[in-house]
């Protein structure tokens, strides 16, 4: 199903609300789904080499701890951040 922009994003906890989420193409809606915008893009950083490095083992451990808690949200938000970086 194609990513729903209509949604009050402001106000959606996905974690709670898991059935709102939909994939859409590449990294629609990275930027908008919470909790997890928050709680990833605090790591997410790509300035050097040894930067995204780091940042990108601390989202994929993210991505394994989602996975753990069969939380396909987060798993696919770390996903998009992952490959955004």
């Amino acid at each position: 199903m194609a990513f729903n922009y209509d949604l009050d994003f402001e106000t959606i906890d996905f974690r709670k609300n898991s059935e709102l989420y939909r994939v859409g193409r590449g990294e629609q809606g990275v930027l908008l789904v919470e909790p997890y915008k928050n709680e990833i893009l605090e790591h997410w950083r790509f300035k050097n080499p040894e930067i995204a490095k780091e940042s990108s083992d601390k989202i994929y451990q993210m991505f394994l701890d989602y996975k753990e808690k069969e939380d396909f949200v987060g798993m696919d938000m770390a996903r998009k951040f992952l490959q955004m970086g």
